[in-house]
């Protein structure tokens, strides 16, 4: 696919799809609930429909529509076992956070996924699921996917103190502690995205949250419940970016999930220079949600890492781009969890932006990016991963010549409708 220098300013209002997090969590949780779940504003992405497919094959009904997702829950002891192998797609959430609910059922399961999930590492997880009691093995040998799950384990809770901030790593434990014996906890060197504590305790659970610690105690039951999903602050990046990065622009992002394990990329932009007012505060759900006003703004370097990088991991394709137009210098670090993405995005943001003519280097845990270089086009192998496929084509606005992206269809994991927002905005 071809991309173009923006010839014009980019003005106008949009939304973007819900938010990914919480739309896997929805059916989920929805799942293991009493009652009905019904979902509105859900994610019609490949890895949403991922969860969707594993949770029909063990027994859910579920029923799909543009408007709303229907999910008749059977309580936490209502799955029943598949006729065949969980296929978790590209959904790394979806293997991760199953792995815990499986954990704790009486049936065996086998979870395996596409060549990127079985790169992915799982021991993160096997580990702590293992110290529960969780009968959980890689079936190759290799801590990856396919996982063997063995049913009938009796869990008991433990106190884990995870060695990286992760909620995925986060939720399994604490899925599995639904099912377990006495207390469960997990201690993150930061806090990751608390989706689950939040959506977890709307549904009955009693989760508390004590500094990076959650703690769950088993419960009875889960009850089914309203979810409004709010639009996913990960999709709207690429038109923060945008805004920020076309001069004239003036973009108006509505109805934006602002969790603050989530915004990180709000604050380092602004911390940048960026121009972006918050609209319209307000709760949906549990979460907070706003409409974002993005200005055209000169942007400077900055640092970034520590405690925030749990915040903004997935953007910081994005951010690298944006940095390459500001002037001075960005220090990426602490985020070598880029590495184990869909693609080690470390590497392929370094050396595509290299590519077009970027000044930028790779380090151990992040990168170093000498900005104001202007950016020349060039072919793009997207790794089939949708975060470098959205943050070079919104890089592509901003550089001379052609920019082509290989393997460009992959933004439908996350983003269906990515690249006709793209075409509404230049128009």
């Amino acid at each position: 696919m071809i991309f173009q220098k923006a010839s014009s300013p980019l003005r106008g209002e949009l939304t973007v799809p819900g938010d990914k997090s919480i739309s896997h969590r929805a059916v989920m949780f929805g799942a293991l609930a009493n009652g009905t779940t019904e979902v509105t504003n859900f994610l019609h992405g490949a890895d949403c429909l991922s969860t969707i497919d594993c949770f029909r094959r063990l027994g859910i009904e579920i029923f799909d529509t543009p408007e709303r997702i229907l999910i008749h829950g059977k309580g936490l002891h209502g799955l029943s076992a598949p006729s065949e192998m969980l296929d978790t797609g590209n959904s790394g959430t979806t293997t991760r956070l199953i792995s815990g609910i499986l954990c704790g059922q009486s049936f065996d399961t086998t979870l395996n996924g596409d060549a990127s999930i079985q790169s992915r590492p799982m021991l993160r997880i096997m580990d702590p699921l293992s110290q529960m009691g969780a009968q959980i093995r890689s079936l190759r040998g290799n801590n990856c996917a396919p996982l063997q799950i063995t049913g009938g384990a009796r869990l008991h809770g433990i106190h884990y103190n995870s060695p990286v901030a992760s909620a995925q790593v986060k939720s399994s434990i604490l899925l599995a502690g639904l099912y377990a014996e006495g207390k469960t906890s997990v201690t993150e060197p930061n806090l990751s995205r608390n989706h689950t504590e939040l959506m977890l305790r709307g549904f009955g659970a009693d989760v508390r949250s004590e500094g990076t610690t959650a703690v769950i105690t088993p419960e009875p039951e889960l009850v089914g419940m309203k979810i409004s999903v709010p639009g996913d602050i990960s999709s709207a990046a690429y038109f923060i970016a945008a805004g920020l990065m076309v001069p004239g622009s003036e973009l108006l992002i509505r109805n934006v999930g602002i969790n603050p394990t989530r915004d990180g990329i709000l604050r380092v932009v602004k911390d940048m220079g960026a121009d972006i007012t918050i609209l319209n505060e307000a709760i949906a759900g549990g979460e907070p949600v706003a409409d974002l006003l993005v200005r055209y703004s000169s942007l400077h370097g900055v640092e970034i890492g520590g405690a925030i990088i749990p915040t903004l991991i997935d953007e910081l394709p994005m951010i690298a781009v944006l940095a390459c137009l500001a002037e001075g210098t960005t220090v990426i670090r602490d985020a070598a969890e880029l590495k184990v993405k869909e693609s080690n995005r470390i590497d392929v943001v370094v050396n595509h932006l290299k590519a077009m003519g970027a000044r930028i280097e790779a380090t151990d845990d992040g990168m170093i990016i000498e900005g104001g270089t202007p950016l020349h086009g060039a072919v793009i192998d997207s790794h089939l991963d949708h975060r470098i496929a959205m943050s070079f084509a919104i890089g592509a606005l901003a550089a001379d010549g052609e920019t082509e992206i290989l393997g460009a269809d992959c933004v439908k994991i996350s983003y269906p409708e990515f690249y006709d927002t793209c075409r509404m905005l230049l128009k």
